[in-house]
């Protein structure tokens, strides 16, 4: 899965992201009036000082009065444009934040709807970099940067056109020598883009990298693979680290040039201006006035300075997280969906491919070829097969957690790609070969499937499986913590927990993923029990690994490179000396040895 960000420049990710988080351009006239009002208050002052000097002070001497009424305009349109920032400055961290609000949901909802193959793809590391770390930059940015391009902008534009009205020459000459510094501000920003661009990447891989550590404590004990992975998350902070400082370096060069173009520019116009003389037209006033406003389109420069840094971290956070967001959905959901017919469903695979893309979305070699098999509504299905048979593949087509290459999977006579994706959730269960476990009680991780449940409800579907015996070995019975991913049960127990969660949603299709292998002798006759009561009247398809649960099947598929080679029951495939009689006779001979 790859993000396409790379043909974005910076405008169209800041215009992309503007129309991703409408609450931005919610009152945002109204913003930027209030704005150009603040702005305003800063640029009367100087005209005030130029007014206060030519009609305050004379020939026939200092006009109090005149001083006192200055001060008193003054007084008032400071108070009044200083309440007008304020306000902007308020307005603008609100809608900030309902926009960075709207955004964060947003981008979950869309990651949790993408496809499993799209998720089996892109590390899970740089998903999460995406909600938190990206968006959290993005807040930073509204905190400062954004308030600092709305306020700092409209105060350059409004002091570059009370220049001009001043003196247009004296105007320009200001603008030819602050222009250079624009000159360097673009230059400079063709490579921080890419500067942050590769800090951000190296960041996300970073969180990945610590991800993995973590989550892998215990295999990485067991093998005593601690150095290797410490040189290997070294490696990876390294590489963010001196990314970050490459980046900061070409930032650091900016605050100085623009202290060095302010200098120059205020110099340029003081001289301009003594070498014109009076004859130019220009009072004292008018003159010391025009140095202010020099001073006040300068300053916003210097500050933008500080805040272009920011701003391309910002950016470059925007463009990965609307690159996310224009990954597609899938499985779409269809436009005119149908629903289901009431009760067990049949289940019908005609003639399906299936091959995986790769990030240049070209197809991989497939993974399943002119698979057709029709499961009547009740019956119990076993899919067997080596390895890469792609058995695991078949089910998450009849899941629809991803959509066939070609052919079609249906339920109850109605393809997949015809149901709506809710109504398919609640019909079809997957109990995958690891069940993930919410930290938490078992209750919560039970009553999350269904949350109007009560307590009775609950023990009451422990009770329907006839798990109450293992749920009276456990410290506080259903009230047990299972700790962070379910780390404080055993595999076996955390299957138990998916198969009680499962009979909660009462499928009419359920999907067993290898959810009897791993586990001790005891667990696994209380989840062959348990299987057997939830089994009962639903149409039951088990991707299994140990072949006494096809043994127990009322069929069995047989999937080899692929292709389904064989159909049948467990006792007449194993007499029919085929792939299955193989795979049966191998089990067996493992199983025996064990022994």
């Amino acid at each position: 899965m790859s993000e396409p960000t790379s043909r974005w420049t910076a405008v169209e990710t800041i215009g992309r992201g503007v129309r991703a988080a409408p609450a931005l351009r919610t009152g945002f006239g109204l913003t930027l009036g209030l704005a150009i009002l603040g702005a305003g208050g800063r640029v009367v002052i100087p005209i005030l000082v130029q007014q206060t000097i030519d009609r305050g002070f004379t020939d026939a001497g200092v006009k109090v009065d005149t001083i006192a009424l200055m001060a008193g305009i003054a007084l008032i349109l400071v108070l009044l444009a200083t309440w007008a920032q304020r306000t902007a400055v308020l307005r603008l961290g609100r809608r900030s934040e309902e926009a960075l609000y709207g955004l964060r949901v947003r981008l979950f909802e869309h990651i949790h709807r993408l496809s499993i193959a799209d998720h089996s793809e892109e590390r899970k590391g740089a998903l999460v970099a995406r909600v938190t770390s990206d968006v959290e930059t993005l807040a930073q940015f509204f905190q400062w940067g954004g308030l600092a391009w709305l306020l700092d902008g409209t105060l350059m534009l409004l002091v570059a056109a009370v220049m001009l009205s001043y003196d247009w020459a004296l105007a320009v000459v200001a603008f030819i020598a602050a222009a250079p510094l624009a000159l360097v501000l673009q230059r400079v920003q063709r490579h921080l883009v890419r500067a942050y661009d590769l800090a951000r990447s190296r960041n996300a891989n970073v969180m990945t990298q610590i991800s993995e550590v973590v989550a892998g404590a215990e295999t990485i004990r067991a093998y005593e693979a601690g150095p290797h992975f410490v040189r290997t998350a070294k490696r990876a902070s390294k590489e963010r680290s001196d990314s970050f400082i490459k980046a900061g370096t070409i930032g650091a060069f900016l605050f100085p040039s623009g202290e060095v173009f302010s200098v120059f520019t205020v110099s340029a116009v003081v001289g301009v201006g003594v070498l014109r003389g009076p004859g130019s037209g220009l009072s004292a006033g008018a003159m010391v006035g025009f140095v202010f406003l020099t001073y006040r389109f300068l300053e916003p420069i210097a500050e933008f300075t500080e805040v272009l840094e920011q701003t391309q971290t910002a950016v470059a956070g925007m463009r990965r997280v609307l690159g996310v967001l224009e990954i597609p959905i899938g499985p779409p959901e269809p436009e005119t969906p149908i629903s289901l017919p009431a009760g067990p469903l049949t289940v019908t695979i005609d003639r399906v491919d299936f091959s995986y893309r790769t990030r240049g979305d070209e197809d991989e070699a497939p993974v399943l070829i002119g698979v057709s098999a029709h499961i009547p509504a009740g019956q119990q299905v076993a899919v067997v097969g080596e390895t890469g048979s792609g058995k695991t593949t078949l089910g998450r087509l009849i899941a629809r957690l991803a959509d066939p290459s070609a052919g079609t999977v249906s339920l109850g006579g109605v393809s997949l790609t015809r149901v709506a994706n809710a109504e398919l959730r609640r019909r079809v269960t997957v109990v995958p070969q690891e069940p993930f476990l919410f930290e938490g009680s078992i209750a919560a991780n039970l009553s999350f499937a269904r949350p109007k449940l009560s307590r009775a409800e609950l023990e009451g579907a422990v009770d329907a499986l006839d798990l109450r015996d293992w749920l009276e070995t456990l410290p506080d019975g259903i009230e047990t913590e299972v700790g962070q991913r379910g780390a404080q049960l055993s595999a076996g127990e955390r299957q138990l927990v998916a198969l009680i969660r499962a009979s909660l949603v009462d499928p009419a299709v359920l999907l067993l993923d290898e959810a009897t292998s791993s586990v001790d002798a005891l667990t696994e006759v209380r989840l062959t029990r348990a299987l057997e009561r939830l089994a009962r009247g639903r149409t039951t398809i088990a991707i299994a690994h140990r072949l006494s649960t096809a043994a127990r099947a009322d069929r069995v598929l047989v999937l080899d490179r692929g292709r389904l080679v064989e159909d049948g029951p467990h006792r007449v495939l194993v007499d029919a000396g085929g792939v299955y009689s193989r795979m049966y006779a191998s089990w067996v001979a493992a199983t025996t040895s064990t022994d």
